[in-house]
């Protein structure tokens, strides 16, 4: 069994078509269907069922890909476990971030470019869903998000802080002058809030329904920059974690009465998968800039 011909049967079985997988691993159709034959042959079962001019998945197939793609990830851990003794602060960091955490991150990129010219950054943004499937597969290092410390199948979660829920307005806005808020008061005020399907929006609707408060929500977004780039201007209010409003500087944070609501933030690792150097250095200059 060869790695090449792992390749060509995971791309085979993404595609479900011999010809496509074989353009996209650079080589002809002959020679990949050549090479899972072998494989099959090794295994002593078909991976694929042929009908006609089609392919799918057969049982063993199914359970084979599972395993081929854990046998290349655990091979990519160790390239870059070797690659990490050579190089201690080359090569690239690739980091997944929630929007709401974009902001937090900002200040600490500068000055680890500065520190560290040769590590590459790649910050990748999305929902947390997202992310973590992408983190599972190998193509993220870590994630930076806003969790549930109960939601962590297949992960590693290290605490980095807890943030408070209030709301957030621009200082020129009437509430700005308020030292807190009820969530009957915030009911009717008119709200830049998340999209539907963020975590924070997510506990948001479920708060408001056990309060029985039909909230006054004008726009929906699923950035946090421009959501917050709309409440600067002074016509608007959200409900946001405290820590997003790092560096707004006309922005205000009043705390909301009741039971304190806080969203926990968490760097997130693939289970077991090996830590780069250029990641624990990259979290030791994020945890100055908190």
């Amino acid at each position: 069994m060869e790695f090449r011909q792992l390749n060509y049967f995971i791309k085979a079985a993404e595609l479900l078509h011999f010809t496509d997988a074989a353009a996209a691993c650079f080589v002809t159709q002959s020679t990949l269907s050549q090479q899972i034959k072998q494989l099959e042959e090794e295994l002593g079962m078909p991976l694929f069922d042929r009908i006609g001019k089609h392919v799918q998945l057969s049982e063993a197939g199914k359970l084979f890909l599972k395993h081929a793609r854990q046998i290349l990830q655990e091979v990519k851990k160790s390239k870059q476990a070797i690659f990490e003794l050579n190089n201690l602060v080359n090569g690239e960091l690739r980091v997944g971030v929630t929007y709401a955490f974009s902001s937090l991150l900002l200040p600490s990129l500068t000055p680890f470019s500065k520190k560290y010219p040769g590590i590459k950054l790649h910050i990748e943004s999305g929902i947390a869903g997202e992310l973590e499937l992408r983190l599972k597969n190998a193509d993220l290092d870590f994630i930076l998000a806003f969790h549930e410390q109960s939601d962590n199948d297949g992960l590693d979660m290290q605490l980095l802080f807890t943030s408070r829920i209030k709301m957030v307005t621009s200082r020129s806005h009437p509430l700005a002058q308020l030292s807190k808020i009820s969530l009957k008061d915030l009911g009717p005020q008119e709200m830049v809030l998340a999209n539907k399907g963020f975590s924070s929006r997510d506990m948001l609707d479920q708060i408001f329904k056990k309060n029985n408060i039909i909230p006054n929500i004008k726009i929906e977004m699923n950035d946090t920059h421009s959501l917050l780039s709309l409440v600067d201007t002074g016509n608007w209010i959200t409900i946001i974690n405290e820590k997003a409003i790092t560096g707004w500087d006309n922005l205000i944070a009043i705390p909301i009465i009741g039971k304190e609501l806080h969203k926990e933030a968490f760097i997130l690792w693939q289970k077991g998968a090996f830590k780069k150097k250029s990641a624990t250095l990259f979290i030791e200059e994020l945890l100055k800039t908190m």
